[in-house]
């Protein structure tokens, strides 16, 4: 770490802590074959992501991969590129077993049915085991038809994710989305209506206009629909995105509003399992056997990353429209040969491998596990990484028997303790990075 001294009484809001490298970290590297980077990785618990980086409109706060309103030959080239990319990493891989599925994007329901249908084509290249394997596709209010969760639902996907951010349409307008309640609920009825068992809404705090009293309408408002999960997510201003031409900071205003949102979620039943993360059962889809810490993660797509334990990899990665177009233009043209090689990422030493089992681990409610990091690295955490006991000092962990867990403040300064965990070298490649 390059610091003892904790980040903690400036800000609560660092950066969106999710995954570590993060992905400004990446860079280009000589090209290497994807059989010999996953040569020596478990192949038999692995993610499959797939990427769809298709929109409707590009929300001002949204910093993913993705581009609006596409053409339907800019759709099909990329399906086709898609399905080349899938054969091509089956055959580099060789024996492998999918334990998780996710489709996300962009907005994987921008798709025609009929695309919807090619997805799922694509996805049984890989002999995924439905309905054994915990499936989630991500949909948005226009988006989650009657004719589309009909084809989510045929294939056994176990939970939906819908970002409908907030129920008072002045305050989803401030951020450029010209959302009506009257279609949100038409989807979120829907939704319930197709037999897909797990709803997922996710919902932002520090809009602009936002209140307390707003905030708390729009959680009743979500609860009506009995969601199995919510996400909470703090407003963030980023470079190169509407709001972040601003220069607005409501570091206050959203931890007040995190804390209303966390009390009210835990009075209704609901347990907290991240910071953002809230469930009503822990029983439910979207466990399965994968273990994020150790297994690895195939992501196929234009802006999709991939994972083994030491080295991370994927597109190159861009907000600006012509810049997203440039990299998926580059993506559409390439050749089977093109996929069965990597050249952008960020290669992982032991330190990095242990500060991401520790991030991984700590920012989750079920914490760091001393058994599991002594199975992977045969030391100590708190040897390794001593550091870790200002956190006991400040009452932001708590140690029981062999595990570390963030208390209820710890979790709720999650962006802060994560980006206090990253290296140094980390910290550079994120500060150099030229986002375009």
């Amino acid at each position: 770490m390059s610091s003892t001294n904790l980040p903690l009484l400036d800000s609560p809001y660092h950066s969106y802590t999710y995954a570590y490298p993060h992905k400004t970290a990446y860079r280009p590297f000589s090209p290497r074959s994807l059989s010999d980077v996953w040569q020596e990785q478990n192949k038999q618990a692995l993610f499959l992501y797939l990427h769809i980086p298709f929109c409707e409109m590009r929300c001002d706060f949204c910093n993913l991969f993705t581009t609006v309103n596409a053409s339907s030959t800019i759709e099909t080239e990329y399906l086709n590129a898609l399905e080349r990319q899938a054969r091509q990493t089956k055959q580099s891989l060789g024996d492998m077993k999918v334990v998780q599925l996710a489709i996300g994007g962009g907005t994987p329901t921008y798709l025609k049915p009929a695309e919807l249908e090619r997805v799922y084509r694509i996805i049984d290249i890989f002999n995924v085991d439905y309905p054994r394997v915990p499936a989630s596709v991500e949909v948005s209010p226009a988006t989650a038809t009657a004719d589309r969760l009909h084809i989510l639902a045929a294939h056994h996907t176990q939970r939906v994710s819908i970002g409908v951010q907030s129920f008072v349409e002045s305050e989803v307008k401030s951020v450029g989305r010209p959302q009506r309640n009257a279609k949100v609920f038409r989807a979120l009825e829907a939704i319930r209506h197709s037999g897909i068992p797990v709803l997922n809404i996710d919902l932002i705090y520090g809009l602009a206009y936002q209140t307390p009293q707003s905030w708390l309408l729009s959680l009743q408002t979500a609860l009506e629909f009995q969601p199995e999960e919510l996400f909470l997510y703090p407003l963030y201003v980023r470079p190169l995105t509407g709001i972040g031409l601003s220069g607005k900071s409501w570091d206050d205003e959203r931890f007040e509003l995190y804390q209303r949102g966390r009390d009210y979620l835990l009075a209704h039943g609901y347990q907290q399992v991240s910071m953002r993360m809230f469930r009503r059962s822990a029983s439910l889809a979207g466990q399965g056997e994968y273990c994020c810490q150790n297994d690895g993660m195939l992501g196929l797509g234009c802006g999709a990353r991939s994972y083994t334990h030491e080295l991370h990899y994927s597109s190159e990665y861009a907000v600006g429209q012509e810049s997203v177009k440039s990299i998926l233009q580059d993506y559409i043209r390439r050749s089977p040969q093109d996929f069965a090689k990597v050249n952008y990422g960020f290669q992982l030493n032991q330190d990095n491998q242990q500060r991401r089992f520790i991030i991984q681990s700590l920012l989750h409610s079920s914490g760091l596990s001393f058994p599991l990091y002594q199975q992977r690295f045969h030391s100590d955490p708190l040897q390794d990484y001593p550091q870790l006991q200002s956190l006991f000092a400040a009452g932001l962990a708590q140690q029981t028997d062999k595990r570390i867990t963030l208390t209820a403040q710890g979790l709720a300064y999650s962006d802060a303790i994560g980006p206090w965990l990253y290296a140094d070298e980390v910290v550079n490649q994120m500060s150099s990075y030229k986002l375009s």
